[in-house]
């Protein structure tokens, strides 16, 4: 039943589009652009009349298959899911974020805490001997 609807909305839309494309603009549009005759109908004066007529029913059948595709195409309440889906686990404590784990706690992947480096086996400042 779906499938029937959209090809029905396809069909009308394309053959739409050729109608409106086969018309004669009112004020000359692209013909009189590029210096073609914009005053002539290619298919005489009383199929003008016909085109408009075929749009306007064509537009309404177009109208109406786009609601009823769109009422036929919505989601069932019974295929809505019953339960949320599960939350994701949480993260291992003590690992950096993005980290596997195997680096060490002061290694490349902490993030910097602005204190300086206390220095190893020299003592600062002094009298001097």
């Amino acid at each position: 039943m779906q499938t029937v609807f959209m090809i029905l909305f396809l069909l009308t839309a394309v053959v739409l589009i050729l109608l409106i494309l086969i018309q004669k603009g009112r004020g000359g549009g692209l013909a009189g652009a590029f210096g073609g005759p914009g005053g002539h109908s290619a298919f005489g004066t009383k199929t003008a009349d016909i085109f408009i007529k075929a749009t306007a029913v064509l537009g309404a059948i177009f109208f109406l298959l786009s609601i009823a595709t769109a009422w036929i195409m919505r989601p069932d309440e019974s295929e809505a899911p019953a339960a949320p889906p599960p939350a994701p686990a949480p993260a291992v404590p003590g690992t950096p974020a993005g980290g596997t784990g195997d680096e060490p706690a002061g290694g490349a992947g902490a993030p910097e805490t602005g204190a300086p480096e206390a220095p190893t086996g020299e003592t600062s400042g002094g009298t001097g001997s």
